[in-house]
């Protein structure tokens, strides 16, 4: 007997020995990879950090742009996920070692996740690799662009003070602008389609501050569905070339918009255009040109955004933990652009892990319960205009809701009690007793839009 224990201990000895062996051997491959991909990605960010600043009027550098900043975030997703991970295993480990009894069963399951850690590290590697030894070409033709005018707001002095990607967009809509009509007496009619709070706005406030825009147009004229439906035809008269910007919150008739564009036609200047502001896809049936269509961010490049965010001036290499927490932040959020602004700027108030893990936790419970009992996650249902429960995240003894419509508004209701979102997630906010406006977010760049909505106890509504 005693020889038989003597030799599984003996046994479990020599794998124990191999398993760590082999665990060095590998984590140095793995770190040496790690080095390689974060080397490549300061490449990569170097050449779109450069090729934002130039003037790009070629669609297809436009189309390679997008390629690299897509891989780009990918790569940093990865290194990210690669690093929690790896700190995670590191954890499991120590407890494995220290504790007796499941020593072999728990090696393998901790193998077999480091492997698939290792695979998907060495799939980053091997497309930013491909990506890398085509850029030269991209390069070459990137000297030859003209630089861009960095405007205050185009200059990454704050991370919150300016326009996160949509680099590509922008530069589509400035290129169609400066454009000459493919008819000159009729004005180009550019659709934007978008999304909810997708920023829309936002990006033509920027190209209508960039400075050649500016030059290249006499006047810029800003309507929406309502003051359009009553514009009239002096409107139009002004010399020059007349940028007008219409945003339009419902459908419209063919002859109503017939009648517009004929008045803008016989009234503006050559080379005046029209730029439509809409998340209804009918209305790009109006158009004289392809729409430009603006899509949520990739998780990768959420993930990123929410991360450069919260973590400011601090450098995220220096809080492994924190930027883990970060990364399951941003993957519980769901992808809007508001909601990031708003989390991120409570959390880089402070970075403490135990503060950020309370955060998650919260909003996770959030979407916990709005799949329960609405079936959707917040952000879509938001998109919807449907009520949304924040009971967790007010650690309300009641009910809470977010009343629709979700969306900007500059009319406030002086009669009721403020209520600032962000101290509601830090947890320092009193709330009311009846319903209240929650200020979700004023943004700090234009357009400067306000988000408010009206928050409701339970008890004082009926749910559809």
């Amino acid at each position: 007997m005693e020889v038989v224990v003597s030799s599984i201990a003996g046994e479990l000895v020599n794998r124990f020995i191999s398993f760590i062996i082999k665990k060095y051997n590998s984590q140095v491959n793995l770190d040496e990879k790690m080095e390689r991909l974060q080397q490549l990605l300061h490449r990569v960010h170097m050449v779109v950090e450069e090729a934002e600043g130039r003037h790009l009027t070629n669609s297809k550098m436009l189309l390679e742009l997008k390629k690299l900043a897509d891989a780009m975030y990918r790569g940093y997703h990865v290194l990210d996920t690669t690093k929690s991970r790896t700190l995670r295993i590191s954890r499991v480990e120590e407890e494995e070692v220290s504790s007796s009894g499941s020593s072999i069963y728990s090696f393998r399951s901790t193998r077999s996740t480091a492997a698939a850690v290792y695979q998907e590290l060495q799939s980053a590697l091997d497309n930013l690799e491909t990506m890398v030894s085509n850029m030269a070409e991209f390069v070459l033709l990137l000297g030859g662009c003209d630089r861009m005018f960095r405007g205050p707001y185009d200059a990454y002095l704050y991370a919150d003070n300016f326009m996160f990607g949509r680099h590509v967009e922008k530069q589509q809509i400035i290129n169609i602008l400066l454009q000459d009509n493919p008819t000159p007496s009729a004005p180009t009619v550019l659709p934007i389609i978008g999304a909810g709070r997708e920023g829309k706005k936002t990006l033509v406030a920027h190209v209508c501050n960039n400075q050649e825009v500016l030059s290249h147009f006499s006047s810029i004229l800003h309507l929406n569905g309502e003051s359009f439906c009553r514009t009239e035809h002096e409107v139009f008269i002004q010399a020059g070339r007349i940028l007008v910007v219409v945003e339009f919150t419902s459908d419209v008739e063919d002859e109503t918009w017939k009648k517009f564009y004929s008045s803008a036609a016989s009234h503006m200047g050559r080379g005046s255009k029209i730029i439509i502001i809409t998340k209804i896809q009918k209305l790009t049936r109006f158009g004289t040109v392809r729409p430009v269509c603006l899509h949520s961010p990739s998780p990768e490049e959420y993930s990123y955004l929410l991360k450069v965010l919260a973590f400011g001036s601090t450098n995220p290499e220096e809080h492994p933990q924190l930027a883990s927490i970060a990364k399951d932040i941003a993957a519980v959020l769901g992808g809007s652009m508001i909601t990031a602004n708003v989390y991120a700027d409570v959390l880089r108030k402070n970075q403490n892990a135990k503060f950020w893990f309370s955060v998650w936790k919260k909003y996770s419970n959030v979407v916990r319960s709005n799949l329960s009992e609405f079936g959707e996650h917040p952000r879509h249902l938001m998109d919807k205009d449907h009520p949304i429960d924040i009971t967790n995240i007010a650690s309300s003894p009641n009910p809470l809701r977010l009343m629709p419509p979700h969306g900007e508004n500059d009319h406030s209701r002086k009669d009721l009690p403020k209520v600032i979102f962000g101290e509601l997630i830090s947890g320092s906010a009193i709330l009311p007793k009846e319903e209240f406006e929650l200020v979700a977010w004023e943004s700090r760049i234009p357009p400067y839009k306000k988000f408010l909505n009206l928050a409701k106890f339970l008890g004082e509504m009926n749910l559809p």
